[in-house]
């Protein structure tokens, strides 16, 4: 059974940094594009990184590119979100999602077909 468990979240000052992991069981990360997305109150949730499941090709959101970075450990069957520079705009639920089908490009739709249940970041000024 597919199932992905993020974690990391956490309160943080402006400025600061913080990880999320986004740990995968019952799939392959080698198979598999994986995406973090983020929910702000009263907000859509919207794409932030995504990474191909081949090539590990990536792709950021214009608000991420440049202070997040999106990896992964194929033999932990983990995907990380290494977010710097952080401000009140990145508080949210952060979620990463798993589609089987975007092999050398991925994007930041909703259309991905496994989801996590979140994780709780708030950045305090």
């Amino acid at each position: 059974q597919l199932q992905l468990v993020e974690s990391g979240g956490g309160l943080v000052q402006s400025g600061g940094s913080l990880t999320l992991s986004c740990a995968a069981s019952g799939i392959t990360l080698g198979s598999h594009a994986i995406a973090w997305f983020r929910q702000a109150p009263g907000k859509q949730r919207e794409g932030i990184a995504c990474i191909s499941s081949r090539g590990g090709n990536t792709e950021y959101s214009y608000s991420a590119r440049g202070r997040f970075t999106i990896s992964r450990d194929l033999g932990k069957s983990t995907v990380y979100l290494q977010m710097n520079s952080l401000n009140s705009d990145d508080t949210g639920v952060y979620y990463c999602a798993a589609d089987p089908n975007r092999y050398f490009r991925c994007v930041l739709s909703l259309d991905y077909d496994y989801w996590g249940q979140g994780t709780q970041v708030t950045v305090t000024d």
